[in-house]
């Protein structure tokens, strides 16, 4: 009758497999319910976010590695949906899934640090990384050794358990459900082969610092701190999980203790590691970016930059405004407006419209005899012999004497006078 009794927080029609889920009494369940789904979620973003990097991603080192970063968030989440069948009461299927996939992911997620760890070391004293094929295929091999053993060893421990008798009830048969019907020590001795990836992970990433190259000794340090808080959970959660329950809390402390490590860990897997790799993978563009700004700094459009262009044209203008002092040839006459170019100041001196002015009306040059410009004919009185009249002619020398007449028989002559 008292496991009838729906817990408060519950529904009436709520299984009493899912009551951790909703039980405010267990408050453990719904605060380690929302952490799974927060880093559930969280994880699922961070797959966009490096898939989304890809095509902006050019360091081939950088690029190498993207592909074990996918499957190691694919593994980090699904610890995280896992921790929902500890959470969870006990029956066929989610014993299974307990036994079965707590390694197996696990595996996945060190055996990605694994191949990282190898490849890093490679780039941190060669800067030259392998291929991504090789990498992954290492780690699919890794993972699949753990598959292997779990298969075999849940197999073999349902096989061997006898079957249940027929007069038991089906919530007593739930409760000691063949999957379940283990001792705890043997789930952890099932565990050997991912504590040995674990301090392998741990023994490859302190390889790592002793490189020569020290721009990947940060990914090393990333890998190290991971790899040493996995162990420290590791170690607390086995203490607690084969002696800890049993002298103090009992076995209903087992799944608490085993979701709580779940959780856990794969945030350490989220915080500590995957997030600062993301961030490498799109800082790298930002870099060569500004790399390139270096090396081409004339490609910008600011003022400093166009007077940096104009520094050759600003030349040509000083010598054209010195050449403005020489004689010009002939009477042709200059415009002043003849030394403006269209071309933008500089910071060398340039004549003002007004200079340019002055100067040109201050160096006109004398008239050239062979350079005679037509003038408007004057009319003058001839010499008394030619029309005999004594007036003497009305045209003024003054500064330069006329030029002789050209026709001495008619009353009137052209005569050619200078321009000014």
């Amino acid at each position: 009758m008292a496991s009838n009794i729906t817990p408060q927080g519950c529904g009436p029609n709520v299984d009493s497999l899912y009551y951790n889920l909703c039980d405010l009494s267990a408050v453990w369940g719904i605060v380690l319910e929302a952490f799974a789904a927060a880093g559930g979620v969280f994880s699922f973003v961070l797959f966009i976010s490096l898939l989304a990097s890809l095509p902006f991603t050019k360091d081939k080192n950088r690029k190498s590695s993207v592909a074990l970063h996918a499957g190691f968030l694919v593994c980090t989440a699904g610890l995280f949906g896992l921790t929902f069948a500890f959470i969870v009461g006990k029956d066929f299927s989610t014993c299974a899934s307990r036994r079965f996939l707590f390694g197996v992911l696990f595996a996945g997620c060190f055996a990605c640090l694994l191949m990282q760890c190898v490849r890093v070391n490679i780039l941190a004293r060669r800067d030259s990384g392998p291929r991504a094929w090789p990498l992954c295929l290492g780690a699919v091999g890794l993972w699949l050794v753990e598959v292997v053993i779990n298969t075999e060893w849940l197999i073999i421990t349902v096989v061997r358990n006898p079957l249940l008798p027929l007069n038991v009830t089906a919530e007593a048969g739930r409760a000691t459900a063949t999957p379940c019907n283990i001792a705890n020590q043997d789930f952890v001795m099932a565990l050997i082969y991912v504590m040995t990836l674990i301090l392998a992970v741990v023994v490859a990433s302190l390889a790592i610092m002793a490189g020569k190259h020290k721009q990947w000794k940060g990914v090393g340090a990333c890998i190290l701190l991971t790899s040493l808080f996995s162990v420290g959970i590791w170690v607390a959660w086995i203490v607690m999980y084969v002696y800890g329950n049993e002298r103090h809390g009992g076995p209903t402390w087992d799944d608490p203790t085993l979701a709580i490590a779940l959780v856990a860990n794969a945030w350490v897997f989220l915080i500590i590691y995957t997030i600062p790799e993301i961030c490498c993978l799109t800082g790298e563009d930002e870099g060569q970016q500004s790399l390139g700004d270096d090396l081409y700094p004339n490609q910008g459009a600011g003022y400093e930059t166009i007077l940096k262009e104009q520094s050759v044209q600003s030349m040509f203008m000083e010598n054209k405004a010195f050449s403005m002092d020489e004689p010009n040839q002939g009477t042709k006459h200059v415009s002043p407006y003849s030394g403006y170019t269209g071309q933008t100041r500089s910071s060398v001196y340039q004549p003002t419209e007004l200079a340019l002015i002055t100067k040109a009306l201050g160096n006109q040059p004398a008239p050239d005899p062979s350079h005679r410009d037509l003038v408007i004919p004057r009319a003058s009185a001839n010499s008394a012999a030619d029309s005999g009249s004594s007036t003497p002619s009305t045209h003024s020398r003054t500064g330069n004497a006329a030029f002789p007449q050209t026709n001495g028989n008619s009353g009137n002559a052209l005569h050619r006078t200078s321009q000014w």
